[in-house]
């Protein structure tokens, strides 16, 4: 239970439907830890997983009659999620920490609970859908009928001991459904508005969140200034760190050009930028590691599948084929703009999940 109303909604209907139901939520980062350290802003207010939204959740399981517990977390979330998150950026990639979260922790250790308490399984609040198929022998994730709301990009890692073991009973349901039936049980936060922050990083800045994390860590921030340079090799200007930039970037890049310029590659291992303009953004190809596949057991062959390489972006037609032991290829039928290293791309048929992985 995040706090919000999806989550609670979830626990009010499935405890309306007869199911014993244990609320748990995820005690993972101290709201208040950087508030004010390194230019961070002082307020801590609306966020995901804030004290707030603890305090909601406890008050949704009053409500409706259920037992509640807050599971503290924090060591882990830092070690798996935040951490990696810094180091990331540090080496000139973009991370999506919450599908590092999902893979590690809520659909990880959530389940270790789960176990311990002898629950069947976890129901969260995610727009997905989960079935198995007799015909594959499978456990399949499946996109929901909300596709505004479509979650299963961040839930590409979930394996299928995690999803036989998973409910999400909005999959079915639009958000404007969900809302609704939060006000028939009665609930006080059917209007919350939804939290769109990653929720140890206020207003989205990033680049003060690790001046302030390495500050309080007694570390210094890395050296990783560099020049800006073009396609063609050329040095146009200085930048003051490659943490700063990422791919499809265009302002804040300190050089003046008759035309926009675009960042197009960053390299730790050199800490160039480069830059050029639009068109240079397009890439037909893509290289994804780490991968987890879920509708199937391997890549035996190459695959007809749709790809989306970041939570917004509308799925592309592509092939998809093995190339090494953790690696595949990913070859788009139309270039598309920004494929950024640190971002996933995951597979669809139709409607389900093949897999995914981290985009090299």
């Amino acid at each position: 239970m995040s706090g919000g109303v999806d989550s609670s909604t979830v626990a009010a209907m499935l405890r309306a439907e007869g199911h014993t139901v244990i609320g748990l939520t995820m005690q993972l980062w101290n709201q208040r830890r950087m508030a004010g350290r390194e230019g961070m802003p002082e307020s801590v207010q609306g966020r995901c997983c804030s004290l707030d939204d603890v305090y909601d959740a406890r008050r949704v399981a009053q409500q409706i009659g259920i037992p509640y517990y807050v599971v503290n977390h924090e060591e882990r979330f830092e070690r798996d999620v935040v951490r990696p998150f810094v180091e990331e950026y540090l080496s000139g990639r973009t991370p999506i920490p919450c599908s590092l979260c999902n893979n590690h922790l809520k659909f990880d250790q959530l389940l270790i609970v789960a176990q311990q308490i002898g629950a069947d399984c976890v129901a969260t609040g995610h727009y997905a859908r989960v079935a198995y198929d007799e015909a594959r022998g499978r456990w399949l994730l499946k996109r929901p009928a909300d596709l505004s709301k479509d979650q299963t990009y961040f839930l590409f890692g979930l394996t299928q001991e995690q999803l036989s073991r998973t409910i999400f009973p909005l999959g079915d349901m639009t958000k404007p459904e969900v809302r609704e039936l939060a006000r028939q049980h009665g609930l006080a936060l059917a209007e919350k508005p939804d939290s769109q922050e990653i929720c140890f990083v206020p207003g989205g800045d990033y680049k003060r969140f690790i001046d302030a994390y390495l500050a309080e860590q007694g570390e210094a921030l890395p050296d990783t200034a560099g020049d800006l340079v073009t396609t063609s090799g050329e040095v146009i200007g200085e930048h003051s760190g490659i943490h700063n930039f990422t791919v499809g970037q265009r302002k804040g890049l300190g050089v003046a050009t008759g035309s926009p310029l675009y960042v197009i590659q960053i390299s730790g291992a050199n800490k160039q930028v480069v830059v050029g303009d639009a068109e240079n953004l397009y890439s037909r190809t893509l290289r994804a590691r780490r991968v987890n596949l879920i509708s199937i057991d391997d890549l035996h062959e190459p695959m007809r599948v749709a790809v989306k390489i970041r939570h917004r972006h509308e799925p592309a037609a592509a092939l998809i084929e093995r190339t090494a032991s953790d690696e595949i290829l990913v070859t788009f039928d139309e270039p598309q703009r920004a494929i950024t290293p640190g971002q996933a791309a995951v597979f669809y048929d139709s409607n389900i999940v093949v897999g995914g992985g981290w985009i090299a």
